[in-house]
C-alpha cells in the first residue's frame, strides 16, 4: 500500500539520448563499436559516471528498450536507427530536457494521506515531527 513518500529529480537520460544521437547517422553498429562511440561522448560531455562497465549494461539495456519500442533496428548483431521514429523520440527528449531545466518534473510530489494516521505534508521540505521510541518514553516518565 505505501508508494513514494518523495519524488524522483531524476534528470534527462544522457544514455539513451546519446545512443538515439549516434544511432540517428545513416550507418549500422555493432554494440561494441556503438558503445565505444556513445562512451567517448559521454565522457566529453562528462555524463560518463559509475563506471565504464556499469555504463555498459545501462546502455545495452537502453538499446533494447529502443529496439522494443521500434525506435531501433536489430538485423543480427547490428543496430541501426529508423529515423521516424528516432525524430519523433529526440522531440519527446528535447520537450524533457526543457521541462527539467524550467523545474517542471513529470512527477509531482506526493503527500502522505491524512487518514493514515500520519499528518499531510504541507510544503515540500517541511519536518514531520518523529515519533518518541520507547527509551524516549520511558526517559520522560
Amino acid at each position: 500500500m505505501k508508494s513514494s513518500y518523495g519524488f524522483s529529480r531524476r534528470g534527462p537520460d544522457r544514455v539513451a539520448e546519446e545512443l538515439a544521437a549516434v544511432l540517428s547517422r545513416k550507418a549500422s553498429f555493432e554494440f561494441k563499436a556503438l558503445f565505444s562511440i556513445v562512451h567517448e561522448n559521454l565522457k566529453l560531455r562528462n555524463a560518463a559516471s559509475g563506471g565504464e562497465e556499469m555504463l555498459r549494461l545501462r546502455a545495452y539495456e537502453k538499446l533494447q528498450n529502443l529496439v522494443q519500442a521500434g525506435i531501433v533496428k536489430k538485423t543480427g548483431k547490428e543496430y541501426k536507427g529508423v529515423a521516424a521514429a528516432l525524430e519523433g523520440f529526440m522531440k519527446t527528449v528535447a520537450e524533457l530536457n526543457a521541462n527539467f531545466a524550467a523545474g517542471v518534473h513529470s512527477r509531482p510530489p506526493v503527500a502522505r494521506s491524512a487518514s493514515s494516521g500520519a499528518s499531510a505534508i504541507a510544503v515540500e521540505g517541511s519536518k514531520v515531527p518523529k515519533r518518541k521510541s520507547a527509551r524516549d518514553k520511558a526517559l520522560a516518565h
